[in-house]
């Protein structure tokens, strides 16, 4: 099935005209800022539990098995990235291994794993025969950019989401900025508050418990080897970045 016609049957976007929906929320509220309060309980006791009065114990839960016949695996897609949130988005710059083409694209499955070093993990939906340009790429050259994204350029970043044909760059899509780094040749997003240069470190290929034989997924560890925060985001000691100007 070709990518366009799988992206079709997955149905992220559960609402068949997006912008009318978009067209009937609030407007973005700029007044709002970034703060941190209190917990719920600030005097909250070991053994104390739950802080709801039990009232979560009143509802009873739905036993989900994620193999059960006739359940397509889309829905456990749709169930994870619905259920574990707040979600971090890997925004990942690549290009191609001649340097003809580059890849700039958002990820679901992506997280900080180790600080010494400093390693991450990137989810690939698919297996290595139909590689999306973003793993292809990292897969030969072994490098990457990482960024994570903010605010300010939001609408850019999601625009990347887009299945451009192989060879189509992204980076003009978006109308973000290309910057250079010192450790790798894929550009990192000049736009962002917080970079990081990453070399792969390993892959691992997973297979279908449905359709044995099925490549459906690919995990990379990539290594970080060089760190890029705005100045205004940093505190002195360079050790601490400040997410009301990161996230904002």
């Amino acid at each position: 099935m070709p990518r366009m016609d799988v992206e079709n049957h997955v149905k992220r976007n559960p609402h068949s005209d997006f912008k009318k929906v978009e067209g009937s929320r609030q407007p973005w509220d700029s007044s709002l800022v970034w703060n941190i309060k209190k917990t719920i309980k600030p005097d909250w006791k070991y053994g104390d539990g739950a802080n709801d009065g039990g009232a979560s114990l009143k509802t009873p839960h739905i036993e989900i098995d994620p193999y059960e016949e006739s359940r397509p695996a889309v829905a456990n897609y749709k169930l994870l990235i619905s259920g574990i949130i707040p979600r971090p988005i890997g925004f990942i710059s690549t290009r191609s291994k001649d340097g003809s083409s580059t890849n700039l694209a958002p990820f679901s499955y992506f997280q900080v794993i180790n600080h010494d070093p400093p390693l991450f993990i990137v989810g690939y939906a698919g297996g290595f025969d139909n590689a999306k340009d973003s793993l292809k790429n990292l897969s030969e050259t072994g490098e990457c950019t990482i960024n994570i994204i903010s605010e300010h350029f939001i609408e850019a970043a999601n625009s990347t989401s887009i299945n451009a044909p192989y060879g189509k760059s992204e980076w003009s899509l978006s109308g973000l900025t290309p910057a250079p780094c010192k450790t790798v040749k894929a550009r990192r997003v000049k736009e962002d508050v917080f970079s990081v240069e990453g070399k792969l470190e390993s892959t691992k290929e997973f297979e279908s418990r449905v359709t044995p034989g099925k490549k459906t997924g690919v995990l990379a560890i990539i290594e970080g080897t060089r760190f890029w925060v705005r100045e205004d985001a940093i505190n002195e000691e360079r050790s601490l970045i400040d997410a009301a100007v990161s996230v904002v």
